[in-house]
């Protein structure tokens, strides 16, 4: 479904992310992991085509992307970002249909497939009608991953998704949208810093460092076989601030 070929990305000289060669299968949830500033939401936003590679090409399922058809390209991808991204003068209704809208899509179709998705993400109808700042940061990412599926997307890009939700709404999240997935089949690309996170969704994980990806593989491939020190680092580091945390709340 998407494929880079040696992508590569700079920002005012400084390497965001390394060439880069990926292939990500589809109907997969693959989870792009790493520590901060390491080049997840680089990689993500270029298979947007948010960004523009310094080099190197990104396909989606066998397109090549460049500016003649990256508008094209993008309503077929799906992207929610950590805070939901919803313009706030916009009802959550709104924020919804906004792109089937402008694309002019009927009203009728424009209806159904919202009562559709607020089927699908467990949100009551009567707060379609609210502006983001009524709603609550989970209801909020509700209405954030129906706008992504407004379109029936082949490819659902999340940029830590969950990261700002306090821990037992996120955990509720979690298990809601790893049973979406299965239900929807579709490519997903996730990028999360927490390992948990990963192993919870992942069919696959790409473990990212310093904009190189230092391994790629199933969780029980990371833990039993590291490619180097860091990754072991890195998963003890995570397990250790786990502990930490159930220690001071006495868990």
């Amino acid at each position: 479904m998407i494929t880079l070929d040696r992508v590569a990305r700079t920002f005012d000289g400084q390497p965001a992310l390394a060439p880069t060669t990926l292939r990500f299968a589809a109907g997969q949830t693959t989870v792009v992991i790493g520590p901060s500033g390491c080049g997840k939401s680089t990689l993500l936003r270029l298979i947007a085509g948010l960004l523009q590679p310094d080099s190197g090409r990104v396909a989606i399922d066998g397109v090549e992307m460049h500016a003649g058809n990256e508008d094209q390209l993008r309503h077929t991808i799906g992207y929610v970002i950590q805070d939901g991204g919803l313009f706030p003068h916009l009802t959550a209704r709104q924020n919804v249909a906004l792109l089937a809208r402008f694309l002019k899509r009927p009203p009728a179709w424009i209806a159904a497939r919202i009562d559709e998705l607020r089927v699908l993400v467990n949100l009551r109808g009567e707060l379609l009608a609210h502006y983001p700042q009524q709603l609550s940061g989970g209801q909020r990412q509700r209405i954030a991953l129906m706008r992504a599926l407004m379109l029936e997307p082949k490819l659902l890009l999340l940029d830590e998704p969950l990261g700002a939700l306090d821990p037992l709404i996120r955990a509720e999240l979690q298990a809601e949208l790893k049973s979406i997935f299965a239900r929807l089949g579709k490519t997903v690309v996730l990028v999360t810093h927490d390992m948990n996170e990963a192993a919870h969704f992942a069919d696959d994980i790409v473990l990212l460092r310093d904009g190189r990806v230092v391994q790629r593989g199933a969780l029980d491939d990371l833990i039993k076989r590291p490619a180097e020190a860091f990754v072991g680092d890195f998963i003890r580091a995570q397990k250790s601030i786990l502990d930490a945390k159930i220690r001071e709340t006495g868990l």
